[in-house]
């Protein structure tokens, strides 16, 4: 362990952010100083002795702010502070002696293994002394960081962490106070950055000793404000980008080859992907399929890649037979249903193609109600169609496999 404590030290750097913690400061200070010297120190506007308190400490460096800018902005200002130093990795730690320091080695031995990993201090949240409150917020925060990268963690929430910082050296972050930890999580994991939880201990002292400046009401609407943009940053952007790279990058074959395998999927489950998928692809939300697709995938917890790209049923060769189909599956409701010509089905092809379709399908006085119903019926036979052939040909492909 000290091998790797003596590897490490050279390339980590410790960032200690505080904020009025005068009463616990400089015990964390001084615990961090038994593993590394390499201490960088946020006064984030404190107010009350920790000025005077640092001026007995040595460092690598004391950073002040004159007015308190937030928990990000200092975690920030050291980051900047480290890459100026030339280190590959910040590791920072709460001044109000929640983390325990001799946790140090168990977290630089972690990184040890995973490198280039971002490394987050597991606490147990269900474990005695802490606020009920805390248990609360952080399976909140849990929630929506598995919403936002469908990846679980079991502390979302914790500031015992080691970041590597050279792969944000050109990241924008556009938030400053607590929420930056859960922002810079997020976009972690939206950048393939491997996140290792590690089991630390945590010390929470009794109600009137303990101090936050956590702001229930202003502070929980950050969080949720950022929460809710992080969501549509998921589902309108960022799940349709890696969706379209890693199909476009790959054999259809070998994607659904690699999916089923990757996540161990049963035959059950692939079926309903790709029946799902089907049924999203003839859905009449022309331009919105594949984001809805993801979205609901995400929610009905089905392989997304498989789901989005059988959605792309709803290639040009095949739209005209789509729009046919679903009028006259639309006509079984109606007593005088309405007929297309092959004219008009190859032009609303191209309507569809420039976002017109409903325009025209009105100007032409057909019944966009029957086209709707329609393809809707259309999607759900051939959806239910497709997970049955799927489902018995995966099971009959296993069984083969099994007898060999």
């Amino acid at each position: 362990m000290e091998h790797t404590i003596n590897n490490l030290n050279s390339k980590i750097c410790v960032i200690i952010p505080t904020y009025n913690n005068a009463n616990t400061l400089i015990d964390v200070i001084h615990g961090v100083q038994k593993y590394s010297d390499n201490i960088i120190i946020v006064n984030d506007g404190s107010t009350d002795s920790t000025s005077e308190l640092l001026n007995t400490v040595s460092c690598l460096k004391i950073i002040s702010f004159p007015l308190n800018k937030g928990k990000g902005a200092a975690i920030k200002e050291g980051m900047a502070e480290a890459l100026s130093h030339g280190f590959e990795y910040v590791m920072t730690i709460d001044s109000d002696g929640q983390h325990y320091p001799d946790d140090i080695p168990k977290m630089f031995n972690a990184l040890n293994k995973n490198p280039d990993s971002l490394i987050i201090g597991s606490r147990n949240i269900n474990a005695d002394g802490m606020p009920s409150k805390n248990t609360f917020a952080n399976k909140f925060s849990n929630f929506w960081f598995w919403a936002e990268t469908n990846k679980k963690l079991p502390d979302t929430q914790s500031g015992f962490r080691i970041y590597p910082i050279k792969f944000y050296k050109n990241t924008k972050f556009f938030t400053n106070g607590f929420e930056f930890e859960i922002e810079i999580l997020v976009r972690s994991a939206w950048k393939d950055i491997k996140i290792i939880p590690t089991p630390v201990k945590v010390y929470y002292p009794s109600p009137e000793k303990r101090v936050t400046h956590f702001r229930p009401f202003r502070d929980f609407a950050r969080i949720s404000l950022l929460n809710t943009v992080l969501v549509l940053i998921t589902f309108l952007l960022v799940l349709p980008l890696k969706a379209f790279k890693y199909i476009t990058q790959n054999k259809f074959t070998k994607i659904v080859r690699e999916q089923i395998t990757l996540h161990n999927e049963t035959p059950h489950k692939v079926s309903m992907a790709i029946g799902f998928g089907i049924f999203m692809g003839i859905a009449p939300i022309w331009g919105f399929q594949m984001i809805v697709a993801a979205f609901l995938a995400h929610i009905f917890r089905l392989n997304k890649i498989i789901v989005l790209i059988f959605s792309n049923i709803s290639l040009p060769p095949v739209i005209p037979f789509i729009i046919y189909f679903s009028y006259q599956f639309g006509g079984l409701f109606f007593d005088n249903p309405q007929e297309f010509d092959i004219d008009t089905i190859y032009y609303l092809k191209q309507q569809i193609v420039d976002g017109e379709f409903y325009n025209t399908l009105k100007e032409f006085g057909y019944s966009i109600i029957q086209y709707i119903l329609g393809s809707l019926l259309l999607g759900l036979s051939l959806g239910i169609l497709s997970f049955l052939i799927s489902w018995s040909l995966i099971k009959v492909t296993s069984a083969l496999k099994e007898n060999k």
